[in-house]
């Protein structure tokens, strides 16, 4: 790792601190902090880190919790982590009102062809703000001196390696064992789901179930061999089978044979998972067996690549 620091705080100096910021939006604050970065760290272009942070910002809004952004880049010209951080306690607006009005901006810039110390970082930043009325006590602190004191006592690290826990989404949609067909087509149809996982009364894993497992369910395998499908040019599989669709039970449809991976294994991991086996999503599991989240190939390629 850059430095061989080992505390997120450690990138954090004095000087890139601004408490209590006048600042009313999330540009606002960005050109800010921009503009600090810049003139304590020779060659940087405020204007440069402004467009870059922007342009993430358009695409993926960096409000991370209530009350907390991480509006960050990862620039070429770096060879090391840049942070700056704003306190507000008034709140400041990042156009994201589900989380409310910001009150800790923390701007983090990146090595750009250094996607593992990016990740590292965020997962640390995530953990330190996690716990408890972190963000509000932050936000109160008068002084940049009473920010680094604050956090010099803290037990939160920067770990040494993302395991698949760092990068899961634990958030999962999930389906019964005794649900219908009918609420599995209803929940595809609003939630943009490609697969979800299937548990059963006590929350164990017991299969997923997929478009693909709807399509094949509707299209048994030996039609698939057919080189005539004049007889079914008005879909008429599909239509038996939104006829029995309140009926018919997930787990008739459900495949109990999937790829999953455990949440202690190292990140890097899930690329070949992903790979090998040519899916687009992972089941991850916990000590115990039980569904933990899930990881998405196109969220996992985001973060390495682009976010």
């Amino acid at each position: 790792m850059t430095d061989n620091a080992t505390h997120f705080y450690s990138y954090l100096a004095t000087g890139n601190i601004i408490c209590r910021s006048s600042s009313q939006t999330g540009s606002e604050v960005i050109e800010e902090l921009a503009k600090l970065l810049a003139r304590n760290n020779a060659g940087l272009s405020a204007a440069n880190i402004v467009n870059e942070v922007l342009a993430r910002e358009a695409m993926f809004p960096t409000v991370i919790a209530p009350g907390l952004a991480v509006p960050h880049a990862r620039l070429a010209e770096l060879d090391k982590p840049l942070v700056a951080m704003a306190t507000s306690t008034q709140g400041i607006d990042f156009g994201v009102p589900e989380m409310g009005p910001v009150k800790v901006v923390v701007m983090l810039l990146t090595p750009g062809d250094d996607p593992g110390l990016h990740l590292q970082l965020l997962s640390a930043l995530a953990k330190d703000f996690g716990a408890g009325d972190e963000i509000e006590t932050v936000a109160a602190l008068p002084t940049p001196e009473a920010v680094t004191s604050h956090f010099s006592g803290s037990g939160f690290t920067i770990p040494e390696f993302l395991r698949v826990r760092d990068v899961m989404t634990r958030q999962v949609t999930t389906m019964l064992e005794q649900d219908t067909l009918q609420r599995a087509i209803e929940l595809f149809a609003t939630t943009g789901e490609f697969e979800i996982p299937v548990i059963d009364d006590d929350g164990d894993l017991r299969g997923v179930i997929s478009l693909l497992d709807l399509l094949r369910f509707s299209m048994p395998e030996h039609v698939l061999w057919l080189e005539d499908l004049t007889p079914m040019y008005r879909f008429q599989p599909f239509s038996e089978v939104l006829k029995g669709a309140n009926d018919t039970k997930v787990a008739d449809v459900m495949r109990t044979e999937f790829v999953s991976v455990d949440e202690s294994v190292p990140a890097v991991q899930l690329a070949k998972l992903f790979l090998v086996n040519n899916i687009k999503q992972l089941i991850v599991i916990d000590s115990a067996g039980k569904l933990a989240g899930i990881v998405n190939l196109k969220k996992f390629a985001s973060r390495l690549f682009w976010e």
